[in-house]
């Protein structure tokens, strides 16, 4: 069947979540090598829904290099003797992230509905190993299209041949869907935060969630942000318990977050400093990360720890990279080297804005 968009294939924890825009209510499982991985409900196929996902090991997909998209519509799903059609598939080859040499990355965060330019950006850049969708990639989510936003992206730069990361901003919090992001995006049963492995690349996905206090009229009493980033700072905690970063420190380890959390700005945006203070600080103790890629303030800078910027104890370097305007967007592209991590801050033009060297 004709499709409209390539699969989008994010990383969560130690495994891929291949999700794909359902254009017609369909049966669809995943081929790698001899086995199958399902989307289903409890061994129930599902068909009742208009984005697919089906879960599959990541060291499974990284040996094979490529899968197979196997569907089947089914117009009329009966109690008996249902009639779908004949499976028809589809395969994509896979490159999963490179354990040695140079890796490269390249961050999109606050296009707000600019699907081209972000696009642009990327593919400016040159070629990548994976891609970060750091917030608000829509404008809000106050509809169906506007969810749909990232999988046209991810079709333009990844076309389901390259692994993807996703982390939720604060404009991703408003709208009639919202509260069903979930459902359309990567997430750890059902969190929008959790932490990831690509390659030699280890990481975490962090969730601030709004940017002013939840009794804010703008939320019009929609919004309990507090009390969901208590439960982030208490599986903060839990992570020091387990083995994700514990050991010598091999490879890079990176956090992304939309809100550059450890920098505060004027009211009413000055909230959570003693939580996200906190935060900081079991970054330090537990993950020991090489650089917290940013976005949220249409700005592109960098603050080494102690610096202007850095007002409640950065664990590591802070890099805030994304600006917009009419018909223009300019990202962040990120590459892991054997002497640090080099920012460039590029834009859909291709021009280069600035760049940066973080040492080892």
């Amino acid at each position: 069947m004709a499709r409209q968009w390539s699969p989008a294939v994010f990383a969560v924890e130690d495994e891929y979540q291949i999700l794909l825009p359902a254009d017609a209510p369909s049966l669809l499982w995943i081929r790698v090598g001899d086995r199958c991985f399902y989307d289903d409900e409890n061994g129930v196929l599902r068909s009742e829904t208009d984005m697919h996902r089906v879960t599959v090991p990541m060291d499974v997909l990284d040996a094979a290099g490529e899968y197979t998209v196997c569907e089947r519509q089914i117009p009329h799903r009966k109690p008996y003797n249902s009639k779908p059609g004949p499976i028809e598939e589809t395969t994509y080859r896979f490159c999963p992230v490179p354990r040695t040499g140079e890796i490269r990355a390249y961050m999109i965060a606050d296009t707000h509905d600019r699907v081209k330019e972000a696009i642009r950006a990327v593919k400016a850049f040159g070629k990548v190993d994976f891609v970060i969708f750091n917030g608000d990639i829509a404008d809000d989510n106050d509809d169906h299209a506007g969810l749909m936003r990232i999988f046209e992206i991810a079709d333009g730069v990844a076309g389901g041949e390259i692994p993807l990361l996703f982390a939720r901003g604060n404009h991703d919090t408003r709208g009639r869907f919202a509260e069903k992001l979930t459902q359309y995006t990567p997430n750890a049963g059902g969190r929008s935060y959790y932490w990831f492995r690509l390659g030699r690349v280890r990481g975490l996905v962090l969730d601030c969630g709004e940017d002013k206090v939840d009794e804010h009229p703008e939320y019009g009493g929609t919004i309990c942000c507090h009390d969901f980033r208590l439960r982030e700072t208490a599986f903060l905690e839990r992570l020091g318990e387990t083995d994700v970063f514990a050991g010598e420190k091999d490879g890079e380890r990176i956090v992304i977050a939309h809100h550059p959390f450890t920098h505060v700005v004027k009211p009413p945006f000055d909230i959570e400093q003693p939580l996200y203070r906190r935060w900081a600080s079991l970054l330090s103790e537990i993950v020991h990360p090489d650089v917290l890629l940013t976005g949220h303030l249409h700005n592109m800078w960098i603050c080494m720890p102690g610096g202007k910027k850095d007002d409640l104890g950065q664990p590591c370097p802070v890099v805030t990279g994304s600006k917009v305007g009419r018909g223009y967007f300019a990202g962040t592209g990120v590459t892991f080297r054997e002497d640090g991590v080099y920012i460039s801050f590029t834009d859909s033009d291709g021009k280069l804005l600035g760049e940066h060297l973080l040492p080892k």
